[in-house]
């Protein structure tokens, strides 16, 4: 027969009036009986017991019992005696702990006038023994699952080994098959890469069996080499290969098979394939040198259908008179501070007449818009006869040129004076240069005219130039306006001199960049993080600029830079010292920068940028340029310019 539920019952009682009572007897009379209680001669006294239990139903329930009635199996011992280090250790161990770790075992909490007496009682070595058996279970518990998850772990890569074991990793067809699912993509280049690696290893097989007069094999692997490269061709996708393609990387294949079998030796074949790859590094190398010196040349180079225009318009203006029109010019709008006044640098005709008509274009107001132009004496006719004839409507242009400018001698700049020098001469345009396509790309960038200009320096004497303007925007000749510029000049510079956009991200355009911190005049004077920002759209200060002497600053630098030691050539590197802690970060929508040199900005921000820049060498009126920039700067191209038509000049800006 089973068991029925009041046996369990029964039982479970026994249990826990056991247990319970065993804490009684340890904790004193009453539920705290004391030491005297625990002598053995007292032990037939009529002492009640009170002992706490849990029923079946989850109720708790109390009992008491006489001491009497206790069976001889209970034990009695004195604690004061017998347990004094036991007590001693477990009174060490809750030093310090809160009051809930005295709390009674008795559900029902201390009785009346007990409390205080049970804070002050040291802990007993029975639930000392409890607790520390707990935490062995603990610590047992613990290492269990660690073993556990080791053991299952090293299950999992056993199963994971065996598993690779069971894999097939032959490839039927020949050691170059492509009949593999993934070449079904006519849309990849999977064909195409497995034909290029098929020309590598053929190349490397084949000089092998030369090497062993192997002339047979030697000769087929070449005809497999020279059919592969006809049907590759220019080809960047699989859907580009010629129609034969696949099956000569079979026919490839199974050359190579033969060509393994017969000549497979895994040292020779990797001394080969190294050889190969030294080779291709070294032509890679001579490729970019003669890239960089090639780009650098059609960058400071004038395509043919401006230099036209130059001479077209020059002829026009010594044909006609434009004195008429000169006459024309308001001069008390070229002074008026109160107008929205630009500057702008250059010798380029059409670039000019970009910047000039994408700016006016977005103008609210043209007729409150001054442009200063300022050229060299060899565009300064042609320069002056475009916006005489081409000039936007309502819209104040003032052209002038650099000679005229006498005070901006030697003896007064710097720069000039440094340009003049024999040894400067000698530096950049006879020593240390190639002369060739393969020589070295050491300090190419610099030989770009626009470094050697007067026209690149002249930003740094915008207050000698303009002496009764307040503000002025500058602005490149490669840049394109694509909004409203006018809340420039409503923008607080905070007592700064620049206004500008900071270029630097991350590590990308910080001082060191530009300037030479082995130097003790720059590391003691500037921080190498400090951000870069950039020339291009700069609203300065001229009455801040004036007060501060800013151009004194920048003749200091230039004359203790006159051996090159500081910076290389440039106006970037002397503005990021001239206006170190002057420069006011303008928010970055204002002006994107990287339209000559990186093909993967980003779309959005293009599209709602203030102004867009093509710094770098791809400049949009040449034909290196990125494609997919250009027609942001000829949409402001007059294509119907009877000039840029005798010229074949295309709707683009480029010569046709």
């Amino acid at each position: 027969m089973g068991a029925s539920p009041g046996s369990f019952a029964s039982c479970r009682f026994l249990i826990l009036f056991a247990f319970q009572l065993m804490l009684s007897i340890t904790l004193g009379r009453a539920g705290m009986l004391s030491d005297s209680f625990l002598d053995k001669n007292r032990r037939k006294e009529n002492v009640n017991i009170f002992a706490s239990y849990t029923d079946a139903s989850g109720d708790i329930q109390t009992i008491t019992i006489n001491s009497k009635d206790l069976s001889d199996s209970w034990v009695w011992e004195n604690l004061a005696d017998k347990n004094h280090d036991l007590l001693k250790d477990a009174k060490h161990m809750v030093t310090g702990l809160d009051d809930r770790n005295w709390s009674s075992t008795d559900e029902h909490g201390p009785q009346e006038g007990e409390l205080q007496n049970r804070q002050t009682l040291p802990i007993t070595p029975v639930k000392l023994l409890r607790r520390q058996l707990r935490q062995t279970k603990r610590e047992n518990r613990t290492a269990e699952l660690i073993q556990q998850d080791k053991t299952a772990e090293y299950q999992k890569q056993v199963a994971a080994i065996e598993q690779s074991k069971n894999l097939n990793n032959k490839i039927s067809g020949g050691k170059y098959s492509i009949w593999k699912r993934e070449y079904n993509n006519q849309h990849g280049d999977d064909v195409l890469k497995l034909m290029r690696d098929q020309v590598i290893i053929a190349k490397a097989y084949a000089s092998i069996a030369q090497a062993k007069d192997d002339v047979e094999l030697y000769t087929s692997l070449m005809n497999c080499i020279q059919r592969n490269r006809k049907a590759i061709g220019e080809a960047n996708s699989d859907v580009e290969l010629h129609a034969s393609a696949l099956e000569r990387a079979k026919a490839m294949g199974h050359v190579l098979a033969v060509a393994k079998d017969k000549l497979y030796d895994s040292n020779l074949l990797a001394r080969k394939l190294r050889v190969m790859l030294q080779s291709t590094e070294d032509r890679t190398t001579v490729l970019k040198k003669q890239s960089t010196f090639l780009i650098q040349h059609v960058a400071k180079s004038v395509p043919k259908g401006l230099h036209c225009v130059s001479l077209e318009l020059t002829m026009e203006y010594f044909s006609r008179d434009h004195s008429s029109e000169e006459e024309l010019i308001d001069t008390e709008k070229l002074v008026n501070p109160t107008l929205y006044h630009y500057a702008i640098f250059s010798d380029n005709v059409l670039a000019t007449s970009v910047v000039v008509n994408s700016t006016t274009s977005h103008a609210k107001e043209p007729e409150n818009h001054v442009f200063h132009i300022v050229t060299d004496k060899l565009i300064f006719v042609a320069m002056k006869t475009w916006f005489l004839v081409n000039s936007p409507p309502n819209v104040t242009i003032q052209v002038e040129n650099i000679d005229d400018f006498k005070w901006l001698n030697s003896s007064y700049c710097s720069v000039l004076r440094q340009l003049e020098s024999d040894r400067l001469k000698e530096y950049y345009f006879k020593a240390n240069h190639p002369t060739s396509l393969s020589a070295g790309t050491d300090n190419l960038k610099y030989r770009n005219p626009k470094y050697l200009s007067m026209l690149n320096h002249l930003r740094f004497y915008l207050p000698e130039v303009y002496p009764k303007l307040d503000k002025i925007l500058f602005l490149d000749d490669d840049i394109v306006v694509q909004k409203d510029l006018t809340p420039l000049w409503s923008v607080e510079l905070g007592g700064m001199v620049n206004g500008a956009v900071e270029t630097c991200k991350e590590s990308f355009h910080r001082f060191d960049k530009y300037l030479n911190f082995s130097n003790p005049k720059i590391s003691e004077n500037f921080d190498p993080n400090a951000c870069g920002w950039a020339f291009g759209m700069n609203m300065f200060d001229l009455k801040e600029w004036r007060k501060r002497n800013i151009t004194g600053v920048y003749h200091r630098w230039q004359d203790m830079n006159e051996d090159r030691t500081l910076w290389k050539l440039g106006s970037l590197p002397p503005g990021l010292i001239t206006f170190d802690n002057l420069t006011h970060p303008l928010d970055r929508s204002w002006h994107v920068l990287g339209l000559g040199y990186d093909p993967a900005l980003n779309q959005t921000e293009i599209e709602n940028a203030g102004v867009i820049h093509y710094n770098g060498n791809y400049k949009p009126w040449l034909d290196v340029a990125v494609v997919k920039y250009r027609h942001y700067w000829s949409r402001y191209v007059m294509s119907d310019n009877p000039y840029l038509h005798r010229c074949q000049i295309s709707d683009d800006g480029l010569t046709q």
